[in-house]
């Protein structure tokens, strides 16, 4: 009997806390991972290298939130690839979509590949969801749940 008394005050004060949690983050204010996993066409990826490379080096210059940026290759998939991206926010990742060298490389993805897909670690703005599914590619959004942590010290400089 005890033991339940226990698990009912848990359910009564721990959910409540957990629906808290996530109503704080959902501003958007918060660091979080984006995967873009790319299938390139037969005989093009060479091409779709330098197109990489061409965005690469635009987000590069031009994204101060985009904190961590690489093209990396599927071990299992010569035509596989993954962007791994770390956003400092939600703003970031809407600058991203908006930066004219990143949608220069979304209109030529299309010409050189078969796939497209992102996946989000990590809360979101209400607007970075909309900008992210208006791109009109699959899209799958892992929210936070009340477990992990971020370092802000390095995040909010």
């Amino acid at each position: 009997m005890r033991n339940l008394l226990f698990i009912l005050v848990g359910f009564i004060f721990i959910n409540p806390l957990d629906a808290m949690y996530h109503e704080t983050n959902i501003n958007g204010s918060n660091p979080f991972i984006l995967i873009a996993r790319i299938e390139v066409k037969p005989n093009k990826v060479e091409d779709y290298l330098d197109l990489a490379d061409f965005a690469d080096k635009a987000v590069e210059a031009s994204e101060p939130g985009m904190l961590f940026h690489n093209f990396d290759a599927d071990p299992n998939n010569p035509l596989g690839f993954v962007w791994s991206e770390v956003y400092q926010n939600s703003e970031a990742l809407i600058k991203h979509i908006n930066n004219p060298p990143v949608q220069e490389y979304v209109q030529r993805h299309g010409q050189l590949a078969t796939k497209f897909e992102i996946e989000v670690y990590g809360n979101l703005s209400s607007d970075a969801v909309d900008a992210v599914s208006a791109l009109g590619v699959p899209f799958k959004h892992f929210k936070t749940t009340r477990v992990g942590y971020v370092r802000e010290e390095y995040f909010n400089q």
